[in-house]
């Protein structure tokens, strides 16, 4: 037993199993079927409980080191395929990408200074169907001033992105690091669930999908003040006068 808000130990505590390290929470069983209606991506066998919330913050355990469960791009291609129902929200940050960098289309802007991308990517048809049922692909690419090559070339090749019905928005690097936007790359999905990069160097070695609802409200509270801050893309085309 981890601890007890209940002054005769008995309901609601916190157990660990200390063979697996997992948590055990016992409280008062969810009942109510107004409340039951609002709880979401149920499984069989699953339970609800209601505990105090000084609980979790008195007795839940805070020395344990997180490690990524990294999913398989399948994964991921649900969530952008499908797998939303409203809203698909990416936040780039890389001075790089390998992907990128490994496409014809950056060898192509290497030699003439433009691009319009790899305009036969099954992304764009994707995104122009989703975007025809009344969804959005929204993103905020951070750049450096000067820009790096690999942000000149994303800029160059997003008429292709907005084209196929993508909002994209810049943010100068400065401006995020002056209002303490966390530089990190990520998707959210419907304010309900993120998909985290994991990089090493400009290399993508995995992703994540995270539905805690604490890092989901920070992703949301995030996208809100990139968003706002950011410029659109033919507005932030047209001060670049070097990538016009």
């Amino acid at each position: 037993m981890l601890g007890s808000t209940s002054g005769v130990g008995d309901c609601p505590t916190l157990y660990e199993d200390l063979d697996t390290g997992e948590i055990i929470v016992q409280g008062d069983t969810v009942n109510d079927p107004a409340d039951m209606a609002q709880l979401k991506y149920i499984r069989d066998g699953e339970a609800f409980v209601v505990v105090p919330r000084e609980l979790l913050v008195d007795f839940a355990p805070r020395d344990g080191t997180r490690v990524p469960d990294f999913v398989p791009q399948s994964k991921i291609n649900e969530f952008i395929n499908d797998g939303f129902e409203h809203t698909a929200w990416r936040f780039e940050t890389r001075r790089g990408y390998a992907s990128d960098q490994a496409t014809p289309s950056y060898r192509e802007f290497l030699r003439t200074g433009d691009t319009a991308g790899e305009t036969g990517h099954p992304w764009f048809s994707n995104v122009r169907r989703m975007t025809g049922n009344g969804k959005r692909f929204e993103r905020v690419r951070l750049v450096d001033n000067p820009p790096t090559e690999n942000q000149r070339y994303l800029l160059a090749c997003a008429r292709t992105n907005v084209a196929a019905g993508e909002d994209i928005r810049y943010l100068w690097r400065s401006d995020a690091e002056r209002h303490g936007l966390p530089l990190s790359d990520f998707w959210l999905f419907d304010s309900r669930a993120v998909a985290r990069f994991h990089f090493d160097g400009e290399q993508t070695i995995g992703m994540e999908i995270v539905t805690d609802p604490g890092e989901v409200l920070r992703a949301c509270q995030l996208r809100d003040a990139a968003w706002h801050h950011a410029t659109p893309y033919e507005s932030f085309r047209t001060r670049v006068a070097s990538l016009t």
